[in-house]
């Protein structure tokens, strides 16, 4: 079951101590994943936000015309689609003309690859890897578990910062800055590469139902940190894993599932 409510609802809550019975009303089990999660906002909420976002990016992203890309892009799609069990979805792609290697694939079947990933992806199986990962990202309901998470995490600071605006403290300045810091770095960071990480897994899955070669999801992860070399941030501070972390946690993996 999902709930949704204002953050100003969600204010009331708190003061009121009802916070326990929202987040447990909130719950839901993930049948994907067999996780329970965390939801202030529905799957339908997201795809109109999604339908939305998708015309605005089209309007602002030069589309490739090359029938080679976008040929690839359905093909591969299709097919992960079907290993995910997505199959009759309303799935719609575009490949965008440029260098940037990144992909995303939104809540209610929108597909967007940037023609740097793909042509940095050496075969179908890798760009299967990337479509497997973020198809796998919206079956886990990831979008929806870290809005719903940011949004009570926000409002957990809003009440940290009543209480404290009601003490006479000449640290509450500090104190509040330490408390963001802990929210982000305890919570919404270490959440976000988790769920990179069920993706990643779910993505193979896919593939491998799809009758993709789940190694190259490896391989492709192998390229990205030779590529990323020393620039990278510090795991600690990224929402996303190293790319060494990926390639550990994928070949485990795929070894557990006898995949390999």
């Amino acid at each position: 079951m999902e709930v949704t409510m204002s953050r100003r609802a969600l204010i009331r809550g708190l003061a009121a101590g009802t916070v326990v019975p929202l987040a447990l009303s909130g719950c839901a089990t993930n049948p994907e994943t067999g996780r329970s999660q965390f939801m202030l906002v529905s799957q339908g909420q997201l795809a109109k936000l999604s339908a939305s976002a998708w015309s605005d990016v089209k309007e602002e992203t030069p589309v490739s015309i090359d029938p080679a890309l976008n040929n690839q892009l359905r093909r591969v799609g299709g097919r992960i689609a079907k290993g995910a069990n997505r199959q009759n979805e309303n799935w719609e792609y575009a490949v965008f003309d440029t260098d940037e290697k990144n992909a995303f694939v939104m809540p209610g079947g929108k597909v967007g690859f940037y023609r740097g990933i793909m042509e940095f992806s050496e075969n179908d199986d890798q760009i299967a890897a990337i479509m497997g990962h973020e198809t796998g990202h919206v079956s886990a309901r990831h979008a929806a578990e870290r809005y719903s998470q940011q949004m009570a995490a926000g409002v957990g600071m809003q009440v940290a910062n009543v209480a404290l605006s009601q003490r006479d403290s000449r640290y509450k300045g500090e104190i509040a800055a330490i408390l963001g810091i802990g929210v982000q770095f305890g919570i919404i960071l270490p959440f976000s590469r988790k769920h990179e990480l069920e993706a990643d897994k779910l993505g193979v899955d896919y593939m491998h139902r799809a009758g993709y070669d789940v190694r190259q999801s490896v391989r492709l992860w192998e390229r990205m940190g030779a590529e990323g070399g020393g620039r990278r941030q510090p795991e600690l501070l990224s929402t996303h894993p190293s790319p060494e972390t990926r390639v550990r946690e994928l070949d485990a993996y795929i070894r557990q599932r006898g995949y390999a």
